[in-house]
């Protein structure tokens, strides 16, 4: 089940040992359908997992290769034709600025910028079904930016590119969703 935190915080649950985070009613219901959003790539994914002939304990590096290469290839067949935004809409990118620009002081702030932008990731093709390159750095989220963020289940991972924040699966590295300038 994908909880958010600000889900949790909605229903009064503590989401942090030092602050609770307070939705609008209008914020409830963004972080809801995001997650609604996310659950469902989760059934895409089970569905082509299950569909793969399970790896036995004593798997080749080529088998293992070939299990990755059908799993991104079923992900993509069955993702064919969705576009950018799917999962990140456009009011759940101004509710990032928004969050990086009110929630944080401006000394965080800076840090948070400096931490993203020094990654060395140009060349990172913004394609949704895309494979993140392997010769490419990840560029890890800011702990004090995840904690404000809806969390995510552990098959997928917020990722920068620059100013443009990606939905990465954990297994595969393949780009599921990205949304452009969500970096203040």
């Amino acid at each position: 089940m994908v909880l958010s935190m600000f889900s949790a915080a909605a229903t009064g649950a503590q989401t942090t040992a030092t602050s609770e985070v307070k939705l609008t009613p209008q914020e409830k219901q963004l972080v809801a359908n995001f997650d609604r959003r996310v659950k469902d790539y989760l059934k895409q994914r089970a569905q082509v997992k299950k569909k793969l002939t399970p790896l036995s304990k004593e798997a080749t590096s080529a088998q293992i290769e070939a299990y990755q290469q059908a799993f991104v290839s079923g992900l993509r067949g069955v993702r064919a034709g969705t576009k950018p935004g799917y999962i990140f809409i456009p009011a759940f990118t101004q509710y990032v600025r928004t969050i990086i620009q009110t929630e944080f002081p401006p000394r965080d702030k800076a840090e948070i910028k400096q931490t993203i932008l020094e990654a060395e990731t140009k060349g990172v093709p913004l394609k949704v079904n895309y494979p993140y390159p392997e010769t490419k750095e990840l560029s890890e989220m800011p702990a004090t930016l995840l904690l404000k963020l809806p969390q995510l289940p552990k098959e997928v991972k917020y990722r920068f590119v620059g100013r443009h924040l990606l939905l990465v699966d954990s297994d595969n590295s393949l780009i599921v969703d990205y949304t452009l300038n969500a970096l203040p």
